[in-house]
């Protein structure tokens, strides 16, 4: 008993002393199986037959690769509202000096039309200050939004409407938002908004500016017309089990503000948090989060459809955790996976258009070319 025990406590020493790389490799080595319990259904949504392009959506989904995708579709048996799309490109994701890119400089090209360095945000490889989609849409009167489950000094959502050559300087990043031209945000990151080394109060600042600057879900649907700025997480949102369709809620709420305005609207919405669980390597919360976000589709394709006027983009920064279906069951909504990296790898990334102009987005192009489609659809 006493050689069981010792061995027990030599085997506990040995992985103790292992390093982290070694045990994150051999976590990555390992299958992950995940079933769907309870598929959700999926409506056919007609796209509208009009040529007229009045509203822009851009979806992100942080991430995520045609392999995410498939995986996601396996598991809800089949079906996804993304589905839906008429058209489907290829998007390469390389960026100014690094062949695999991160979504600081991928979020860039998308946002700007312009491959920066590793790293930066909304700025060009020297650091000088980019326009972006937010900027463009508002100089031409039209209403701009962003809504993401992440913090808003993430790369992503900065890459809109900041302006650094460090994506990690995220106290000076989140500070440029109180200049940015986007008239509904929504997103979590307020520790850095309030209480800052600096003695600022980014909310008292966003307000003279006249944002309303609801702290919970329950202020912010009581807004009925204005510019808002809605942080109510101190960091990130909940968990996609724990929050529910907030995501799905908050773009809603601001496509309901923004189009209040006759010129039109442009919008970016983040399923952020796929970047997080690829890193990890955790295929349970990587499909809810790509559940989450496919089911968000499906309430903006929907509000589209009706609208008749807005074409709906949904596409990726880059691929994380370089994901593989290795196995599954169609039937029984059961994927097989393995994940070859805990960072970003180098594949081309998809990209779905739905409503007029969706034409525009077949082939194989650039990320920036998202950017330059955008900007001729909407005579930017």
């Amino acid at each position: 008993m006493k050689n069981i025990l010792r061995s027990c406590i030599f085997a506990v020493m040995a992985i103790a002393l292992l390093p982290a790389g070694t045990l994150a490799q051999e976590r990555r080595d390992k299958e992950q199986t995940y079933v769907l319990e309870h598929p959700y259904e999926v409506t056919k949504i007609t796209p509208p037959q009009g040529k007229k392009i009045k509203n822009v959506i851009l979806m992100i989904g942080d991430g995520m690769s045609l392999m995410h995708v498939y995986s996601a579709w396996t598991a809800n048996r089949g079906k996804l509202f993304l589905d839906n799309c008429q058209t489907v490109g290829l998007s390469k994701t390389y960026c100014a000096n690094k062949l695999i890119t991160d979504s600081g400089a991928g979020g860039t090209a998308l946002a700007t039309g312009q491959k920066t360095i590793y790293h930066a945000v909304g700025v060009d490889p020297e650091g000088r200050p980019l326009k972006s989609l937010v900027d463009l849409a508002a100089a031409k009167g039209k209403s701009t939004g962003l809504a993401v489950t992440c913090r808003l000094w993430d790369a992503t959502p900065a890459d809109f409407c900041c302006h650094n050559i460090d994506r990690d300087a995220e106290a000076a990043i989140v500070a440029d938002y109180v200049n940015c031209n986007a008239d509904y945000v929504f997103g979590g990151g307020a520790k850095l908004f309030e209480n800052r080394k600096d003695g600022r109060d980014l909310f008292a600042e966003l307000r003279a500016k006249g944002f309303q600057t609801p702290r919970s879900w329950e202020d912010l649907v009581t807004i009925k017309n204005g510019k808002v700025f809605a942080v109510p997480y101190s960091v990130d949102t909940p968990l996609p089990a724990d929050r529910g369709d907030l995501l799905a809620r908050a773009s809603l709420k601001g496509i309901e503000l923004l189009n209040l305005n006759k010129n039109g609207f442009f919008m970016m919405i983040e399923g952020s948090q796929l970047d997080d669980y690829g890193h990890f390597n955790d295929l349970d919360l990587l499909m809810q989060e790509t559940h989450d976000f496919d089911r968000t589709i499906g309430e903006i394709y929907k509000w589209a459809a009706q609208d008749g006027e807005t074409l709906v983009i949904v596409t990726a920064d880059h691929e994380t955790g370089g994901l593989t279906l290795v196995d599954g069951d169609l039937k029984e909504g059961k994927i097989v996976c393995k994940f070859s990296t805990g960072g970003h790898s180098g594949v081309m990334v998809p990209v779905y258009a739905f409503g007029p102009g969706a034409q525009e987005f077949t082939g194989i192009f650039e990320n920036t070319a998202i950017f330059d489609k955008i900007k001729k659809l909407l005579n930017l």
